[in-house]
């Protein structure tokens, strides 16, 4: 079934994804992650197929026995927050991310927050479904139980906060579950909020809830734009608030990997020689952010599973990723936009000069940006050839796809990948400057292409 995906369960509702998929989905999390008799969280987002979902899964998840504390609508940072604040055996996050109104699906974590992917369960529980024909009898009874966390999650998130002095910020929730994160910015009176699209609403009827794409800014853009001096940034939240995009006090928007360096610099003052992660295709300028703030810097294949993994494994304290996502050990080694969001406010409040200055420093090196090639050549192949070429020439490894490491000899960096759902190689280079970046990039594209 091509809805069980490398990190996540997603399909279009009505067509591959169906209530009696999902309730056959429900009972095979739990005969895999062997909670029968436990408890775990279920939470939806504010799509128009989450509520009938969620009322498949919560039964399936009764008929094998387990107990559902159900959080209703709910951003994915504060499902992860109920799991290990409620010392629950797993959770579930009922979402299509970012995707367009017609997909939904879930988002599968054991104990702790820890996330359950293609490699560690996902495939597992489609060989279960797959074995299922419907008439299975239920093995036990559960119960539902309506928990309320939002009070306590937004005085977990709030924790991080140290502003100095007021913060005012620009806010596009897009309509979605943004909304909800909205409880970690009241109590306070140092960060205040001027919202875009404060009003739930799973048709996503204004645009996109997707900070990747620069599109989907263009509101927060005019309204930033149309206030000169009134907002220290601005911040647009993703369908369900785990990814979040943010834009300077003039606009403009702020490459991803530039908000994981300052947030860990910031983040190590009060952590000093900690680890902080950042994914391989982020800019040279995250690992050397991180060593001059006394911090551990270190380099993260893609995906949140395997992020999350290896922060667990170095105890580190932050990861950034270069598709919005933020994660913090403070929130069970999880994402959390608006702590990311606290990060940023703290940091400008102190700082006592704009974001766009504070940015500036790490336009040192040029990016290429992610090129996706579709090729006839099997992208394997493609990876292979990368590998020979260069293995004699600089230092090659395959955290993630193939990386040519000439930063020291030759003054670049490339990553080259294969998607995980199509026939694209993706590649990723950095060059000391924009004529050496220019010259491998196509070096590169031309060897992906031939």
């Amino acid at each position: 079934m091509g809805i069980f995906k490398a990190y996540d369960i997603r399909g279009i509702y009505g067509e591959d994804l169906t209530d009696e998929v999902f309730y056959k989905i429900a009972r095979a999390y739990a005969q895999f992650t062997a909670v029968r008799g436990g408890k775990v969280v279920v939470a939806r987002d504010c799509r128009k197929s989450s509520d009938s979902l969620f009322q498949a899964f919560a039964k399936g998840l009764v008929d094998e026995g387990v107990n559902v504390l159900d959080i209703g609508l709910s951003s994915t940072p504060m499902s992860y927050f109920a799991n290990g604040s409620l010392k629950a055996d797993g959770s579930v996050m009922i979402t299509a991310s970012h995707n367009t109104k017609e997909w939904n699906g879930c988002k599968l974590c054991r104990a702790n927050a820890v996330p359950i992917s293609g490699a560690t369960g996902i495939k597992d529980i489609e060989r279960i479904v797959a074995a299922m024909d419907g008439n299975e009898p239920p093995a036990g009874m559960g119960t539902i139980t309506k928990v309320d966390i939002s009070q306590q999650y937004g005085e977990h998130v709030r924790q991080i906060a140290h502003l100095a002095k007021p913060v005012h910020v620009a806010m596009d929730f897009a309509n979605g579950m943004g909304i909800a994160e909205a409880v970690a910015f009241t109590g306070q009176n140092l960060l205040t909020h001027d919202d875009l699209f404060g009003e739930y609403d799973g048709e996503f009827p204004n645009h996109d809830a997707n900070p990747l794409h620069h599109e989907t800014l263009k509101d927060l853009q005019a309204l930033i734009k149309a206030a000169p001096g009134k907002y220290a940034f601005g911040v647009a939240f993703d369908g369900d608030a785990d990814r979040a995009g943010f834009l300077d006090e003039k606009g403009q928007i702020i490459p991803m990997d530039f908000i994981t360096a300052l947030i860990a610099e910031d983040l190590l003052k009060s952590n000093p020689k900690s680890a902080c992660f950042y994914d391989l295709r982020s800019t040279k300028m995250a690992e050397e952010t991180i060593a001059a703030a006394g911090g551990k810097p270190m380099m993260s294949r893609v995906g949140h599973s395997f992020i999350k993994e290896q922060m667990r494994q170095h105890d580190a304290i932050f990861a950034g990723e270069l598709s919005g996502h933020y994660y913090f050990k403070a929130n069970f080694t999880a994402e959390s936009s608006s702590m990311a969001t606290y990060a940023i406010a703290n940091i400008v409040s102190a700082a006592g000069k704009p974001l766009s200055e504070l940015v500036e420093p790490l336009k040192k090196y040029c990016q290429s940006g992610e090129i996706n090639t579709k090729t006839s050549t099997p992208p394997a192949e493609v990876l292979q050839k990368i590998k020979s070429l260069y293995s004699d020439k600089a230092r090659v490894f395959e955290l993630d796809g193939v990386s040519v490491d000439a930063w020291d000899s030759e003054g670049y960096w490339a990553n080259v990948r294969m998607s995980n759902t199509e026939p694209l190689v993706r590649l990723n280079l950095e060059g000391k400057n924009k004529q050496i970046m220019e010259a491998k990039r196509d070096e590169f594209l031309a060897l992906i292409r031939a």
